[in-house]
């Protein structure tokens, strides 16, 4: 009896150090994060006004204290639209391959080796080749076009990868149930695989559009700088937020340093609210609802 009451305390008592290890692993990690975002708040809000969303940098001197990101904003939103209409497609497409009729082949694991090897390559690079290719190769000019497609280069291998482990995610007793009842495999995929994992998909695409929307190096090499609201995407130098901030972090007054922090809390608050949206979307058109 005094054994195993040994043993059941030495196990509470390393219960009790593993789980306050793993507080202290979390406190760890909250920490920088929060201290991020308080020090974004604290410097960015005082100038986060509708002064500030609703104009453009167009006319500001360099030492002016008015001026807006509002430019950089529809550049930002733009860019990341265009380039998610390319890589999520394309992403969700390869990742059905891979699970659905991939089967291990040659053709599977080349894929998968490719994505893997697009996960580890840095953002300048992806900037790099749409500015060889696109820009000096094909002689098309700036535009947010051409930074969105650096970004849709980075955003692909996140989709596949989230998708795919979503897609396999899914009971193969349900795919099973849909052939039994004479479904094509198309339709199956369609009817039933997607719908099922399609709330994990939003989820990795959220954070696809998170890693490209601060992404500066690409935007450097593609978009170039411009004070101007440029609508267009397709014509001309555009800006971004990342861009913006950038810009006026590296000039020498108190004003653009100013500027600089209330555009990286407006990209914050910009990712956030997507994340929010597809969230609501994704309970929306969840499976379950309804039951």
């Amino acid at each position: 009896m005094t054994t195993i009451q040994h043993i059941s305390t030495s196990r509470r008592i390393k219960d009790r150090v593993v789980q306050g290890l793993v507080y202290l692993a979390f406190a760890l990690a909250v920490v920088p994060l929060v201290s991020v975002l308080w020090l974004v708040i604290k410097n960015g809000l005082p100038r986060f006004d509708l002064d500030f969303l609703t104009h453009s940098m167009r006319n500001i001197g360099a030492r002016d204290v008015g001026g807006g990101a509002y430019h950089a904003i529809i550049g930002t939103l733009e860019q990341v639209l265009i380039a998610s209409l390319i890589s999520v497609p394309i992403g969700l497409l390869t990742a059905i391959y891979l699970v659905e009729y991939g089967n291990g082949g040659r053709l599977s694991r080349a894929i998968s080796f490719f994505v893997d090897v697009m996960t580890g390559v840095p953002s300048v690079v992806s900037g790099l080749f749409i500015l060889a290719f696109w820009v000096l190769f094909l002689g098309q000019p700036f535009s947010g076009f051409a930074g969105a497609l650096a970004l849709s280069i980075l955003m692909m291998p996140t989709v596949v990868r989230s998708a795919e482990e979503m897609l396999r995610l899914v009971p193969n007793d349900l795919r099973e149930a849909s052939y039994a009842l004479g479904v094509a495999k198309w339709r199956t995929i369609m009817k039933v695989v997607l719908p099922t994992a399609l709330t994990g998909i939003i989820t990795g695409v959220m954070l696809a559009v998170a890693r490209v929307a601060g992404e500066t190096a690409p935007l450097l090499l593609t978009v170039f700088f411009t004070d101007s609201i440029n609508n267009d995407p397709f014509s001309g130098p555009q800006m971004g937020l990342p861009l913006f901030v950038f810009d006026q972090a590296g000039r020498p007054n108190v004003t653009a340093v100013d500027r600089a922090w209330t555009g990286a809390l407006t990209l914050i608050l910009i990712v956030m609210l997507l994340n929010l949206v597809a969230r609501l979307i994704a309970r929306w058109r969840s499976p379950a609802k309804g039951r």
